[in-house]
C-alpha cells in the first residue's frame, strides 16, 4: 500500500501542474534567499512569480524545514 504524502509536500503535484515548473525550480529560488523571513519569501513568490498563498507557503515551509 502506498503511503499518502502529508504536509507541505502534498501540494507539490498541484504546484507543478499549475505553474509548469518542477518543484526543484521553486526550492532553488527560495534557497537563494536564506536571509528572508518565511512570510517575506512567501510574499515575494506571490508578487514576483504569481504563486497562490497556499502554494508559496508550502514551498517555503518545506524549503526552510529541509535546510535547518
Amino acid at each position: 500500500m502506498e503511503e499518502k504524502v502529508k504536509g507541505p509536500a502534498s501540494y507539490f503535484p498541484s504546484i507543478e501542474k499549475t505553474y509548469g515548473k518542477p518543484v526543484q525550480h521553486w526550492l532553488d529560488l527560495i534557497s537563494a534567499r536564506p536571509e528572508e523571513k518565511h512570510m517575506e519569501t512567501v510574499a515575494w513568490l506571490k508578487s514576483e512569480h504569481g504563486l497562490g498563498h497556499g502554494h508559496a507557503n508550502a514551498l517555503v515551509a518545506h524549503s526552510r524545514a529541509s535546510n535547518n
